[in-house]
């Protein structure tokens, strides 16, 4: 039986008045890589720091893992827009990845041998262990990326929520961002992405949630990525969704199994 790692009930959030989520509702299963997209202003940010607990919700409810945010917190890993973080503080790579061991040994405690290692790991992982004592603002935006990506996998969670993370980077760091989130989920993590590119949206994810303040449709990219659902989802957008269009009059879209059976 497949579990749920999240749920998402009746959830609205509202600014000044404004509903910039409506009653959303949905289940997200464990161990799958799920995109979440929609149009700029359609609420994908902010579901996910409702979801985090940073912007207050106006109704509803999230369980994470059947349990609330804070009897399950240790087992969440947030990793937020790159350009939401002052990369002038003065901490260098390794002191940001062992940001991510503090949520097992506590804020005030000493880290361990075992948590250096675990950081160090971390850092080879996302290929960024030769700059482990670099300061941060001396990275190009795809090694912050990197960086922030290895504080995630340093915290060892089993839920990620990683808004736009390929946003602003080399297609090298795209691929390896890519290649490390699929073998995360195949180790039953469960890895929740904001995306903004259709067209690699089915290639890289098991699961997809189509947001426009509402919830247009969620579930296997096979059921949801449908010119009917991209046409409620993007509205107008009409230079956005041709191209779509015409890669999926093709029948040819390269969803995530057939791309990982030719891998």
């Amino acid at each position: 039986m497949e579990t749920t790692a999240l749920e998402i009930h009746d959830l609205t959030v509202a600014f000044s008045r404004k509903p910039v989520l409506w009653n959303v509702d949905a289940k997200l299963p464990a161990g799958k890589l799920i995109g979440i997209i929609g149009p700029n202003g359609a609420g994908k940010s902010t579901l996910i720091k409702a979801i985090m607990g940073i912007v207050p919700l106006s109704s509803g409810y999230v369980k994470i893992f059947g349990q609330e945010l804070n009897a399950v917190r240790r087992r969440v890993s947030y990793v937020p827009q790159r350009e939401s973080v002052d990369w002038d503080f003065p901490v260098s790579v390794m002191d940001v990845t062992l940001m991510g061991r503090y949520a097992h040994v506590g804020m005030f405690k000493k880290l361990r041998k075992a948590d250096y290692d675990i950081a160090y790991d971390a850092l080879r992982k996302m290929g960024m262990e030769a700059f482990a004592n670099r300061q941060i603002a001396q990275l190009s935006g795809g090694q912050q990326q990197r960086t922030f990506l290895a504080r995630a996998l340093a915290q060892q969670a089993d839920l990620y929520l990683m808004d736009e993370p390929f946003a602003g980077v080399d297609a090298a760091t795209e691929k390896a961002v890519i290649t490390l989130l699929r073998e995360m989920t195949e180790q039953g993590k469960t890895v929740i992405v904001v995306h903004h590119n259709l067209q690699s949206a089915a290639q890289y994810f098991d699961c997809l949630l189509l947001l426009n303040t509402r919830l247009i449709a969620c579930g296997p990219v096979a059921d949801v990525f449908t010119p009917e659902n991209l046409q409620d989802t993007y509205g107008g957008k009409l230079t956005l969704l041709t191209d779509v269009a015409n890669l999926m009059r093709k029948e040819n879209y390269p969803v995530r199994e057939a791309q990982l059976q030719k891998e």
